[in-house]
């Protein structure tokens, strides 16, 4: 599903973010990307969604080798994906019905069958009450699970996550990793980026560690 080949990235500022990492998840895996502030989880992130391209190495992902992906297929690619982003990225003049709906409306979902979906994902990250709110109308948790409902409604086969539970209770934060843990079950591979070690340790998954840009654990499937 995803494999990481001596993949580096050094940005314009000279920062050298990732190097030399190489790793492996397996489809319908869940696995954890930790490490502290800058250790490059982010980086590997924005790699996989094709939001930015390695300085060196290989990135395959969903059987793509993404360096030799024409341009005009990144969007289609990317709509595979389910992005949950720290900044949450909500459209703040659109309500929260639109906000969820829209890798919906861009995949041309009949309207029936979107409002039925939107629903449901509101539904399980427990907003459905707040439906026609405007994100500015919402806490910062509320604007993180609208965030994830997002990126879960178009039922995607991979499913990247920065810090989900960054802004979330202890309990509510169990509740989203039950969630991403039964999209697994159904066949998607989940890749989080956290460093709330207390969750990580207590999911029990793999974890992908990373020190200053580089591999220190976990880069090899079970």
């Amino acid at each position: 599903m995803i494999r990481f080949d001596r993949v580096s990235k050094r940005y314009a500022s000279g920062r050298e973010a990732l190097s030399g990492v190489s790793f492996e998840i397996a489809a319908g895996e869940m696995v954890f990307l930790t490490g502290r502030s800058g250790a490059g989880k982010s980086s590997v992130l924005r790699l996989i969604a094709l939001l930015q391209h390695p300085s060196r190495g290989q990135v395959q992902v969903l059987g793509k080798d993404l360096s030799k992906l024409p341009q005009s297929h990144i969007p289609a690619f990317r709509r595979q994906l389910g992005m949950v982003f720290q900044d949450h990225r909500l459209l703040i003049d659109r309500s929260v019905f639109d906000n969820v709906a829209l890798p919906l409306v861009v995949a041309h979902t009949p309207l029936a069958d979107l409002d039925k979906r939107v629903r449901a994902a509101l539904d399980q990250v427990g907003l459905l009450d707040r439906i026609q709110a405007r994100p500015l109308e919402l806490s910062v948790g509320e604007q993180q699970r609208v965030g994830i409902a997002r990126a879960i409604v178009g039922r995607p086969p991979l499913l990247v996550a920065d810090e989900p539970t960054g802004n979330l209770d202890p309990q509510l934060s169990r509740e989203i990793m039950a969630l991403f843990g039964r999209l697994r079950d159904a066949g998607a591979t989940v890749v989080v980026a956290s460093h709330d070690m207390a969750l990580v340790r207590e999911s029990g998954l793999r974890q992908i560690q990373l020190v200053d840009g580089r591999l220190a654990d976990g880069g090899v499937a079970p």
